[in-house]
């Protein structure tokens, strides 16, 4: 066999290797038909993440990513006798949970609707860092500080977030506004 042959052969074969590699994997087909009358749909195969600190994923999140509650993390966000403060720090613990996860990704980019959407399961591992139905986002989708108005989140680098709140007043460019760092 030639050196060439030899080379394009051991090419097809690693490509070959590389495209099952990086195909999805399906679940077989239910081998027995079910009794009941109500169709069954079978369970999400859950993408293998790198654990994140502080964040415990729950059973029923991996089974069910869309009903997940989100992550401890964000449970203090927005709470009554909390602060501005907190709050900020809160969401950039989020943002560094992100990036634990898809250290490849960096931050969630976009805008507010874009980020927060990444946040509450729209990522590659369908993960939940904050439930869509947090008191923190308001019904168009978007984080909010404790005043009703959606944060601004500008994307500094890949793992350097800034997030503003237009504070009490929930006018921007004024006083009162906050931002971190």
């Amino acid at each position: 066999m030639s050196p060439r042959l030899r080379l394009a052969l051991a090419a097809a074969i690693l490509l070959g290797l590389a495209a099952l590699f990086f195909l999805p994997r399906t679940t077989p087909p239910p081998t027995a038909p079910s009794t009941s009358s109500v169709p069954t749909v079978p369970a999400p195969t859950p993408a293998s993440a790198p654990a994140v600190p502080k964040i415990e994923i729950r059973k029923s999140e991996i089974e069910n990513p869309s009903s997940a509650a989100g992550s401890p993390i964000a449970d203090d966000l927005n709470a009554p006798g909390g602060s501005l403060r907190r709050d900020l720090e809160i969401l950039n613990e989020l943002f560094g949970a992100f990036q634990t996860n898809f250290p490849r990704l960096g931050n969630p980019v976009g805008e507010n609707v874009e980020i927060t959407a990444a946040l509450t399961g729209a990522n590659p591992a369908q993960f939940v860092f904050i439930s869509p139905r947090h008191r923190a986002i308001n019904a168009r989708g978007e984080l909010c500080d404790r005043w009703g108005t959606p944060f601004r989140f500008h994307q500094i680098s890949g793992t350097h977030m800034e997030i503003r709140s237009a504070g009490p007043d929930r006018q921007f460019a004024t006083p009162d506004d906050a931002q971190f760092p």
